[in-house]
């Protein structure tokens, strides 16, 4: 196992630290604590082979890093060139684009050009980074992943052929799939398909997803979109929730994610989302296998799953403006 660094971004810091120990679960890893300046970092123990699929699911992160022998040192033995005229870039943590100012970082320059390596701030072969403060100590972290997090906001509604003028970001949506710990193969309902964007990250996790949506124009083009991401669904149903079945209907699944429809625009007969949750929720929540985990994004309220659930999480989040809600996290008794 690897001691690893992941760097937060700064969306909200309790639902980016609840993503990453989500997916180091899921990665067999585990948690050991949480920093929270000057940079916010998360640290995880997890097998190597495994850290560059931890930065590819996250969304609330910036970079994944380990630990430099030497330390502050920054010891050439250790840490320097493993060929001559390797690149290196070396930097100061929450100062991407610059920090040479931070001290040891002209010293651990000046040892890596000593031992035949080379300076690149453009594009170097490996990329330092300078962390002040617990858990790090005043040291040098080697970065060994990075969050693409450019390629998750190609996703946004904005690009997607089934447009709706409001939607959730598609970071959001994604750290709401890695909070419902969705593995590969993994069967993951959501009975508010509305534009398909919860499940869109599921299926890009390798799972396999079910929709239901009352209106089929809903339901068409949650699938134009999935077709637009290059994933498939299981069942793209038309229905009402609190009545349609289909084979696969009764389960069991793996993993329950939501957003349920609100606003006038909605086709809700005007009743609020969390009646709606209340009413819909439990039919299905039934219908996931012990020790499941419910993801459902509400406005606030009573909780709609009872025991054998139990809520383990509630963030609220700005997903749109003025807009907040709740990212709900349960999961059922084994």
């Amino acid at each position: 196992m690897t001691r690893v660094y992941v760097e937060l971004s700064g969306e909200s810091l309790e639902l980016a630290r609840a993503e990453v120990d989500a997916v180091a679960a899921v990665l067999g890893g585990v948690e050991l604590h949480f920093v929270p300046s000057p940079v916010p970092l998360v640290v995880v123990e997890l097998a190597r082979e495994y850290v560059p699929t931890l930065a590819l699911r996250l969304a609330l992160a910036r970079r994944c890093l380990i630990d430099v022998p030497g330390g502050a040192a920054f010891d050439p033995a250790d840490g320097g060139p493993s060929v001559p005229g390797e690149t290196a870039a070396f930097r100061r943590l929450g100062s991407p684009s610059g920090g040479g100012d931070a001290r040891g970082i002209d010293t651990a320059a000046r040892a890596w050009k000593s031992a035949g390596g080379r300076i690149d701030l453009e594009q170097p072969a490996r990329r330092f980074w300078w962390a002040e403060g617990e858990p790090a100590s005043d040291q040098f972290l080697e970065e060994v992943a990075a969050v693409d997090r450019r390629r998750t906001s190609t996703r946004r509604i904005s690009n997607l052929p089934f447009r709706r003028p409001i939607g959730l970001a598609p970071r959001l949506a994604r750290a709401a799939a890695n909070l419902a710990r969705i593995a590969p193969g993994d069967r993951v309902v959501d009975p508010f398909l509305g534009t398909g964007a919860l499940l869109a990250e599921a299926a890009l996790f390798g799972a396999r997803v079910t929709g239901i949506d009352l209106e089929a124009a809903m339901v068409q083009g949650a699938n134009r979109n999935f077709t637009h991401l290059g994933v498939s669904a299981e069942h793209l149903v038309v229905g009402d929730s609190a009545d349609v079945e289909f084979p696969g209907s009764q389960g069991p699944f793996d993993g329950l994610l939501t957003d349920p429809p609100y606003g006038r625009a909605s086709s809700t007969g005007g009743e609020t989302a969390e009646s709606l949750a209340a009413r819909i929720l439990p039919r299905w929540a039934e219908r996931l296998r012990p020790s499941a985990y419910a993801v459902v994004i509400l406005p606030g309220g009573d909780d709609p799953l009872a025991p054998p659930w139990r809520r383990q999480l509630a963030v609220p989040v700005r997903v749109h403006r003025s807009l907040t809600r709740e990212f709900r996290v349960y999961r059922r008794a084994p």
